[in-house]
């Protein structure tokens, strides 16, 4: 086998702080079928979005590590809290070793080409903290109005399943109906938690809002990149693994949730 060959057949590697980072995994699958994943979920130290820039730094160097290990070709970090504060410090301490991609730049990129006027962007406390969203929009459309509010109840309601009903409903609306965004034309669903309420989101606005989140555009900027490299593998001849850091069986209930079928989670306790 050519070193280009065995390159393809690496697998890629997907984190985020917990299992909302499946919904990016279950994107990549259907977009690249012929590909490997391998997932950590660092289900130890979720929220990530209350946590320092220090210590996101910290798990997302720990975890990367123990990725390439698992021979990875490309690591996707599936969680706009490590994307705003490890992506590149990650660049910089494993440069030449791996590829990676992470959820923001995708976004921004698919919003900025439809040069909306006025955007908002809903997130955890430290993707918000950062400005990264902020910052990277009025970078690529200097025209942009950018109103971005931090949404920490959202990601726990998520994962221990109220959606869909009168809490979720509450919740939103609580944060959405704020006066700051009464005339955006775009909203970004800015954590890989949010796909599972776009729906609910859509609704309370209406339909009249265009709102955007990470699944896709992530699935596709892989897929672009791999191209590039000649990494696109030729077939799966491997089953995907899925880890967590700390196992519960709630995280394995709602991990088929996020990933869209049933899978089997496995414990990796890299701390």
């Amino acid at each position: 086998m050519t070193d280009t060959a065995h390159a393809r057949n690496k697998s890629i590697g997907i984190f985020d702080s917990g299992i909302g980072g499946l919904t990016v995994a279950n994107a990549i699958q259907k977009h690249l079928p012929n590909e490997h994943l391998i997932y950590f979920g660092d289900t130890a130290h979720l929220p990530y979005g209350d946590k320092s820039a220090d210590a996101i730094r910290f798990y997302s160097l720990k975890i990367s590590k123990f990725l390439l290990d698992q021979n990875c070709k490309m690591i996707v970090i599936a969680c706009n809290s490590a994307s705003s504060a490890a992506y590149n410090t990650l660049l910089d301490f494993f440069e030449g070793k791996t590829l990676f991609v992470n959820v923001v730049d995708p976004l921004v990129e698919a919003v900025t080409d439809r040069a909306y006027d006025n955007i908002g962007v809903i997130a955890t406390k430290a993707t918000i903290r950062s400005n990264i969203y902020r910052d990277k929009i009025k970078h690529k459309l200097q025209k942009a109005n950018v109103q971005s509010m931090p949404t920490p109840l959202l990601a726990p309601m998520i994962e221990e399943g109220f959606y869909k009903g009168n809490i979720s409903h509450s919740v939103i609306d609580t944060y959405l109906g704020r006066s700051e965004f009464k005339d955006i034309d775009a909203l970004l669903l800015a954590c890989t938690h949010y796909p599972l309420i776009k729906m609910e989101i859509e609704a309370y606005l209406d339909h009249k809002v265009d709102v955007l989140d990470s699944t896709d555009v992530v699935a596709d900027a892989v897929s672009r990149l791999l191209m590039r490299e000649d990494l696109l593998s030729p077939k799966r001849t491997k089953k995907n693994v899925f880890y967590v850091s700390d196992y519960t069986q709630s995280f394995e209930d709602t991990a088929k949730v996020f990933y869209g079928e049933e899978i089997e989670l496995e414990t990796a306790n890299i701390w």
